[in-house]
């Protein structure tokens, strides 16, 4: 007798699903950011998994701080505590707000980055990653 699949019916999922999801995760994510200090021991944020194991700072090292302090208005602090993650942050809100429209009007959409844009995007964290960690 032939072994036959089990026969799997999904939903279709609504193109502004993953989006909406996402902006409902980060909008709990920054009410609870708001009223936690993460300059402050004792929180519930989590550590630098990279941080953790090699004692060095990486890319998005301070990018928690630099969102608690823009959300208090303190630019100055936000700068001081991640200066290229907070230049690419329009960027990223930019991106995320393509993916939201487009899903709303029931299109699917993703970026796609070229291979030289990817090797730039790499460089950038590198780089940053180096000079953050060596001039202490």
């Amino acid at each position: 007798m032939a072994e036959t699949s089990p026969v799997r019916t999904e939903l279709p999922r609504h193109p502004a699903a993953a989006p909406l999801a996402v902006l409902v995760a980060g909008a709990a994510g920054v009410g609870y950011l708001y009223g936690t200090d993460p300059h402050e021991p004792g929180h519930l944020l989590p550590a630098c998994p990279f941080r953790f194991v090699t004692g060095l700072l990486c890319p998005a090292c301070g990018g928690t701080r630099m969102a608690y302090d823009l959300m208090h208005g303190q630019f100055v602090s936000a700068w001081l505590d991640n200066r290229v993650l907070l230049l690419a942050s329009p960027l990223a809100l930019a991106l995320l707000a393509r993916w939201i429209v487009e899903g709303l009007r029931g299109r699917r959409w993703r970026p796609e980055l070229s291979p030289r844009v990817q090797a730039l995007v790499l460089a950038v964290a590198v780089t940053w990653t180096v000079v953050r960690n060596v001039r202490g």
